[in-house]
């Protein structure tokens, strides 16, 4: 067994693992892709504010040099993700945040490119800790003995990796998927993207060199899900989101002081 062990985790280690954040809805390289991705971020980034009606159609297919059809189309995907909303004689007007798919990949990443705040920090924090705590407890009683042995080479990935942003951030989102992935329950399983948003927010804000913490604190958790303690799994998991909250906190606070 500790071959094999050995043996998946040097495999885990050399390849980096798939993520979803930035694997767009919408095709980049086509033209209504390129004003999708454009007008979503002025939009998210509140360049272009809530209420506002976007210039016709003339004005808006000059600005981004594509054609009517191609304007059309990408307006259609900001439609569909909430942001937006056409009347025949009000024109396209950008619709109420409270009325945006919050949890829309796209949407998602606009904001973690443009919109680094307290604000986002706290609704990050608020949402996982309501999610994530539970989920690693249902992991502690669900997940399979092949399951917790991948948890434990996410976390021999973590710390081979902790000068390596890219590849330390992928092992990090790693453990995280495979504790949602544990609970047998597909709506929570969905909820990957966000909780990936969150990580990634984290290590963007940080001069990277991994603090052994951020390693060290998913410890617990592992154990707790290894003992099949579901409270323990819980109780770890939380305090690993307070760690987290506190840190990106720290950091914002540093840098409005700059």
């Amino acid at each position: 067994m500790a071959n094999h062990i050995n043996l998946n985790a040097k495999r885990l280690i050399e390849h980096k693992i798939d993520s979803n954040l930035g694997k767009r809805t919408y095709s980049a390289r086509s033209l209504h892709g390129q004003v999708v991705h454009e007008l979503g971020r002025r939009i998210v980034s509140g360049d272009i504010p809530e209420g506002s009606i976007l210039p016709i159609e003339t004005e808006l297919g000059a600005e981004f040099d594509v054609s009517r059809t191609a304007l059309r189309e990408g307006i259609k995907v900001l439609t569909a993700k909430g942001l937006l909303v056409s009347r025949t004689r009000t024109g396209t007007r950008v619709r109420p945040r409270s009325d945006w798919n919050m949890l829309d990949p796209d949407i998602l990443v606009w904001r973690l490119e443009t919109k680094h705040d307290r604000e986002f920090i706290q609704d990050l924090f608020d949402f996982r800790s309501a999610i994530e705590p539970m989920a690693a407890s249902l992991a502690a009683k669900r997940a399979t003995d092949e399951e917790i042995i991948e948890m434990k080479l996410a976390l021999v990935g973590m710390r081979e990796a902790k000068n390596s942003y890219n590849a330390h951030t992928e092992y990090d989102l790693r453990f995280h998927l495979l504790i949602l992935s544990c609970c047998r329950n597909e709506f929570l399983a969905s909820l990957f993207t966000l909780v990936e948003t969150a990580i990634r927010f984290t290590f963007e804000l940080i001069d990277y060199q991994v603090d052994q913490d951020l390693t060290d604190i998913h410890t617990p958790i592992l154990k707790a899900i290894q003992a099949r303690d579901g409270q323990a799994a819980h109780d770890a998991m939380l305090e690993h989101l307070k760690y987290s909250h506190e840190l990106n906190t720290t950091i914002l606070a540093k840098m409005d002081a700059e």
